[in-house]
């Protein structure tokens, strides 16, 4: 079977820290540390929900650290300000590299999917806000297995959707908790080192293949 790739999206085809740029109308130059806040809060709120088996879908998570970080950081945002802030998440950036990598990808023969925690009507949005959905071959939420990565549920519905095996399969993620969470089960690994200082986790695992650039895949898988 020909290699399959499934990209992260949030922390590797589009930016989630892209919305401090929306932030700054809000919190000026609070904005950087207010979506660094956020962001951690909403993978935390991801994972505590996944294994207390409470879901609540990736939006709900996503308010809900908005609120979080909103308290702690005493910003002091309206009620409509969080419904703006909200909407802009569906228009995050895509990364310079997304576009050419996933067309690139594609000519070559690659089966490409993008593979997130978030809701497939949001991706949808988002991916095509970001250029990115026409250079897919598909997109696999885990809102059908009603959990979150790394849960291996979700890494087992990405190869039931996609008809693959787990032999040739990589994931391709910014995020070690995701790269670590394939490699549990036995997929091939790709991190997205976009950061020169950003860390591994020390547990003893490496990934198959650390990138700094997307476009690096197309000489390596």
């Amino acid at each position: 079977m020909n290699t399959t790739l499934a990209f992260d999206v949030y922390g590797t085809l589009v930016d989630p820290l892209g919305i401090a740029h929306s932030l700054r109308e809000f919190v000026g130059d609070q904005a950087p540390e207010f979506a660094q806040a956020w962001r951690d809060k909403q993978l935390e709120y991801s994972f505590r929900r996944g294994l207390m088996h409470k879901y609540a879908d990736f939006p709900t998570c996503t308010r809900e650290a908005l609120f979080f970080t909103n308290k702690r950081l005493g910003t002091n945002l309206s009620s409509n300000a969080c419904n703006a802030l909200m909407a802009k998440y569906l228009d995050l950036p895509a990364y310079a590299d997304a576009a050419k990598a996933l067309k690139l990808l594609k000519a070559m023969g690659r089966r490409v999917y993008a593979f997130s925690n978030g809701r497939p009507d949001h991706l949808e949005q988002l991916l095509a806000h970001a250029g990115l959905a026409a250079h897919l071959d598909g997109i696999v939420s885990v809102h059908a297995v009603a959990s979150f990565k790394p849960d291996p549920a979700v890494y087992r519905h990405f190869l039931d959707s996609t008809g693959s095996a787990a032999r040739d399969v990589w994931l391709v993620s910014g995020n070690p908790f995701d790269i670590i969470g394939a490699h549990a089960v036995g997929w091939n690994t790709a991190w997205v080192k976009r950061d020169p200082a950003a860390v591994f986790d020390p547990w003893g695992i490496d990934p198959s293949l650390t990138i700094s650039d997307l476009r690096e895949l197309s000489t390596a898988v």
